[in-house]
């Protein structure tokens, strides 16, 4: 087994995998300060009350472009249908990102991870400052995940860390099945990978949003590349989603058709805690906005293209699509291999345009129950993305 990279024991818990595992909706009591600009103008501060909760937005026009000068009165806003008085609509450009990079390393992709090494390093320089010391705050840290999931580098703000390990980065190298839950010695350190055969995108997505994000400030997103087949995670699809929710994260996803494996037992993620994500198959998806690289599922007819279903019975791009839709993400199909670098420059160019969105709830929940909300623009050429609801302080992903 490639040898684990030892990690801080906040991260380790008692059940989890061998390595430890981003998008934005703030609540309660958090306050958001990053360190000021090498200009020395005052840091860029989000102020958040109780009860407040804050939402990334992105704004596309009917030709996808990114819309940036918008405010308050263009939008309206309910909550769990009730409507909302929305506080702020701002553009907060220095506050710092928190993103995490999770590549799928199984057999089903490996035609197209040089390319997807390349594409990610490109996007780690457009994200993170080139000089490691500057007051730029900005991190970032990297997950593989196959027959295991393995914290290659924890967040850093360091483009040279991040671009040897996506280097060296490759498939699992001893493989064994079912040898059960990680275990942790007296002193808290991890001992044991919890391999359990196939594919574990759930785990993957759980752990880094559970482990690493959830105590992060700042604006949170995920990059997810995959072929979007589940096959061997502990997690269900809805704890994954669950947990995203929980830490406030916005997934992006990236699917890669690739060569589907025939390994391990399916978990299409049944279960969870929120309805309308297991069961009979993942429904939505669908539209896209005219002449985009990528789609937000759900808004409006697509024809169908090639069937995309595993063989575990599995449908990747589907899962993909409700996994971004459902965080407030954005969903990319990468049909050719050598288009992964506008891909990622898509989603760089997203995450700098988004606005943050502050609001109080008309009606307080202690409970941590989960709360749909709505964002609709006045204008009806404007397309809105935002996660589809949030959990109110109190609640926990299991």
């Amino acid at each position: 087994m490639r040898p684990l990279k030892p990690m801080p024991n906040q991260y380790v818990r008692s059940y989890a995998l061998s390595v430890l595992l981003l998008g934005s909706l703030s609540l309660a009591g958090q306050s958001q300060q990053p360190a000021a600009p090498a200009s020395g103008q005052p840091a860029a501060t989000l102020k958040i009350q109780a009860r407040e909760v804050v939402v990334p937005v992105t704004v596309r026009d009917k030709h996808g472009k990114l819309v940036t000068s918008l405010n308050v009165g263009d939008f309206s806003l309910t909550e769990d249908s009730r409507p909302q008085v929305i506080k702020s609509f701002t553009r907060e450009s220095n506050l710092p990102f928190r993103l995490g990079l999770l590549v799928d390393t199984s057999r089903s992709v490996s035609g197209a991870l040089d390319n997807e090494r390349k594409a990610a390093e490109k996007f780690v320089d457009q994200m993170l400052p080139a000089d490691p010391g500057a007051a730029q705050k900005d991190e970032a840290f990297l997950i593989h995940f196959d027959r295991e999931v393995e914290l290659l580098q924890d967040f850093t703000n360091s483009r040279d860390k991040l671009h040897r390990e996506l280097d060296d980065m490759g498939p699992t190298r001893a493989e064994s099945s079912n040898s059960g839950p990680e275990t942790s010695d007296s002193s808290g350190s991890s001992t044991q990978a919890r391999r359990r055969g196939g594919t574990q995108l759930y785990d993957s997505i759980y752990l880094a949003c559970h482990e690493l994000m959830e105590n992060k400030d700042g604006r949170k997103a995920l990059i997810v590349f995959s072929d979007g087949a589940d096959r061997g995670s502990k997690e269900t699809l809805n704890d994954a989603v669950d947990a995203a929710d929980h830490a406030n994260v916005t997934v992006y996803t990236i699917f890669f058709k690739g060569e589907q494996e025939n390994s391990g037992s399916s978990n299409p993620g049944q279960g969870g805690h929120r309805g309308g994500m297991g069961g009979g198959g993942y429904p939505g998806g669908g539209g896209g906005y005219p002449g985009g690289g990528g789609g937000y599922p759900g808004g409006g007819g697509q024809r169908r293209g090639p069937d995309t279903t595993s063989a575990t019975g599995q449908d990747g791009k589907k899962i993909m699509e409700k996994i971004a839709t459902r965080t407030g993400g954005r969903y990319f199909e990468a049909k050719k291999k050598d288009n992964l670098d506008e891909i990622y420059g898509e989603i760089a160019e997203e995450l700098r345009g988004q606005y943050q969105l502050t609001y109080t709830p008309d009606k307080v929940d202690t409970d941590g129950g989960y709360h749909k909300i709505a964002l609709k623009a006045n204008k009806d050429d404007l397309i809105v993305v935002t996660r589809e609801g949030y959990y109110a302080p109190g609640g926990d992903t299991k």
